[in-house]
């Protein structure tokens, strides 16, 4: 018996080009990488279509288990995926999201990265912690050169291959990392695990950590206390002589989101581990993979606030109320134009940056500077805003934002991960002060960067000739460490849109963010902006 008729619903966001983002677009051509438009608009057309959502629809309802032992008794330490899950990653290492931008001679390799993984994100989240971090891996294993010979080809070859074996008898690999501990967190050199070295070379590595994501991949990077101090080993699950290295898995987490991707606490039972630099040089090797992996914060966090952004805005373009559709009123459009403000000014520093780590690696001392405190401000600030623009994204879906079948909890479970992950708050914002008081050249070469745009616009110099005001009481700069790294990150993503980005969404930015008093609600755009390209910008084309 039919008791009503349907009307006014959203059709579903299926079918459309992730990858159609001015913001994307824009990068790419400014880098040059206009040949690569292509092999992205590949992967935007992926990531937009019913079984890519389909595959991370099952990835989210179906975690992986652990298995201990097998039927026997015998210790299998093995992850169980669903296979929904594989196919996201063999789907990712195809697009060479992983470690193959390494082995890329293209100027503009880790933009067009980049710009893939913040496309690929928003099927599924879980699974791009390994494919970050295999990415990250690379240039903390270069310290060594015998080693980096031996997995680096590997790591960046386009073939997925979920099979415990010895490493140098697959077709490709997938990195990990295991550094915290129980009763250090954050605070590494805390770390209680050793490492014994062995008559060959090799190290006994025995202790406990707390989180180990992806434990399942091939090699796992790690912190022990050696002889010399803290130190960095790569651990292989599988050693060459064919059996598995005592790395026994003790729990997965049951965390809030990130569900597809299993994190772990393990067990290091004299575990075998090859050193990666010099005793008591473990921070500064693993440092290098720790920056990486905050850049795909930033690119995550970003991605997350455009697929928050895309979702509100298709919304409100076809659904009905008091008469009118939800994007022609006039609160709406502010909420939703203000979305889509946040989320350019977050992707668009985020690719700036990986454009920075290419010039970087070409060897321009400048970009490395820059990226630096780029990177440190960015990570903090993107990323903390985050939970607050799922939050109103969710808001503009009302009740349909808030059941699982809209894929919206997903954004709002996922998002404080990327705050958490790699340094939280207060660790991101301290060492950003830590940096500029060891290398003062980093805060000079960013007001530098900020003063390539001055002139510009008047607001945006008064609010530069404040930011510096906020260094001038060293004794009180840590307690504010939070306000003047969020205030350096919104001049960054100011002077980003003002040089590069749409002259309504740079208007829209500098008026809220740098001249108003605009806080943390977001939808409190002042009036008299031009909010049409805003919107229009940020609606997806279905």
């Amino acid at each position: 018996m039919i008791t009503h008729e349907v009307t006014n619903q959203v059709p579903l966001l299926v079918g459309h080009d992730v990858a159609d983002s001015p913001v994307i677009d824009a990068a790419l051509r400014r880098a040059g990488a206009d040949a690569a438009l292509e092999e992205v608009g590949e992967v935007g057309r992926a990531a937009g279509s019913a079984r890519a959502l389909e595959l991370g629809d099952l990835a989210e309802a179906h975690p992986p288990v652990l298995r201990t032992h097998d039927r026997y008794g015998n210790r299998v330490d093995r992850v169980d995926y669903d296979p929904a899950y594989h196919e996201l990653m063999r789907t990712a290492v195809g697009f060479g999201m992983h470690g193959s931008a390494w082995a890329d001679d293209r100027p503009y390799a880790h933009l067009v990265r980049a710009a893939k993984f913040s496309i690929w994100q928003t099927v599924d989240a879980g699974h791009g912690c390994p494919i970050s971090m295999t990415y990250a891996s690379v240039p903390a294993l270069r310290v060594d050169p015998q080693v980096a010979a031996l997995y680096e080809p590997l790591l960046a070859t386009r073939t997925y291959d979920p099979e415990l074996r010895v490493p140098a008898d697959k077709p490709g690999l997938i990195a990990g990392m295991s550094m915290t501990e129980k009763q250090g967190g954050s605070d590494v050199r805390a770390n209680t695990t050793t490492a014994t070295p062995q008559p060959d070379g090799t190290y006994r590595i025995v202790g406990h950590k707390w989180f180990t994501s992806a434990p399942m991949s091939d090699i796992l990077l790690t912190l022990a206390q050696a002889p010399g101090g803290l130190t960095c080993f790569v651990l292989p699950r599988v050693l060459p002589d064919g059996t598995l290295n005592p790395i026994r898995l003790q729990r997965l987490k049951d965390k809030l989101g990130n569900r597809s991707n299993a994190s772990s606490e393990i067990e290091y039972e004299n575990a075998t581990g090859w050193r990666l630099g010099d005793e008591g040089r473990g921070v500064r090797t693993i440092i290098e993979m720790v920056n990486m992996t905050r850049l795909d914060c930033t690119i995550g966090s970003a991605a997350l606030m455009r697929q928050g952004t895309m979702q509100a805005a298709h919304h409100a373009a076809h659904r009905a109320a008091f008469g009118r559709t939800l994007i022609d009123q006039p609160l709406m459009r502010n909420v939703v134009a203000d979305l889509a403000v946040e989320a350019e000014a977050s992707l668009g520093v985020a690719l700036w940056l990986a454009s920075l780590t290419d010039a970087a690696l070409a060897g321009d001392e400048r970009a490395a500077t820059l990226r630096r405190i780029s990177l440190a401000v960015s990570k903090y600030y993107v990323c903390k805003r985050g939970p607050v623009h799922a939050a109103e994204a969710i808001e503009c879906l009302g009740g349909n934002g808030y059941v699982e079948e809209s894929r919206m909890p997903r954004i709002y479970r996922e998002a404080p991960l990327l705050s958490i992950w790699e340094g939280s708050g207060n660790v991101a914002a301290l060492d950003t002060l830590r940096a500029i008081a060891k290398e003062p050249e980093t805060l000079a070469v960013l007001f530098d960067e900020l003063g390539s745009v001055s002139g510009t616009d008047p607001r945006f110099d008064a609010f530069v000739g404040e930011l510096k005001q906020q260094f001038a009481d060293q004794a009180t700069l840590e307690l504010r460490a939070r306000t003047v790294v969020g205030r350096l990150a919104l001049g960054l993503q100011g002077a980003l849109l003002l040089r590069d980005g749409h002259p309504a969404v740079a208007d829209a930015f500098v008026a809220s963010r740098l001249a108003g008093q605009w806080g943390t609600v977001l939808g409190t755009l002042p009036s008299g902006l031009d909010l049409a390209p805003i919107i229009e910008r940020a609606t997806p084309k279905v």
